[in-house]
């Protein structure tokens, strides 16, 4: 069973903590499939990866390119691993998947200011803890760190 965690984004946007997640699964050469629940929001998301830092950018693709399988970082709005992914990340409403087998690490990122995306976290949550996988859950504080809440 992979390891679940609950991310709850409370003073800080997804476009600000997403790269950093990412670079540190990259970092620790794991894959990373990126689920997002439209394509409006895949595609602001995909720019902002090449542009979020003056020093860096994240090298990624969306599932529609030909080359998916073979990069690390793969931004989709469809629930399957075209990259063979390791570690998978749900955001943007997007739940924790069924198939939990095929993944090291899921990790669930929600908007703490969005009453909809608690309930189905809240709700993901309590499904996974009666499953009996690892999970953790993360929320940020005023200065935009995560503490380990559970």
């Amino acid at each position: 069973m992979p390891e679940i965690l609950f991310f709850h984004l409370q003073s800080r946007p997804l476009e600000q903590v997403l790269p950093t997640i990412l670079d540190r699964a990259v970092s620790r050469g794991q894959k990373v499939v990126v689920e997002l629940s439209s394509p409006e929001r895949l595609s602001a998301l995909d720019d902002h990866l090449w542009t979020y830092s003056d020093e860096s950018f994240l090298a990624h693709v969306t599932a529609a390119e030909a080359d998916a399988a073979t990069n690390p970082v793969v931004l989709t709005t469809k629930a399957h691993n075209p990259n063979a992914a390791q570690v998978r990340i749900c955001a943007e409403g997007v739940r924790i998947p069924d198939a939990l087998q095929d993944y090291e690490r899921v990790v669930l990122i929600f908007d703490g200011d969005d009453p909809d995306a608690l309930t189905a976290a809240r709700e993901d949550w309590k499904s996974v803890r009666a499953s009996g996988a690892s999970a953790s859950y993360w929320q940020q504080d005023e200065a935009g760190r995560w503490e380990k809440k559970a």
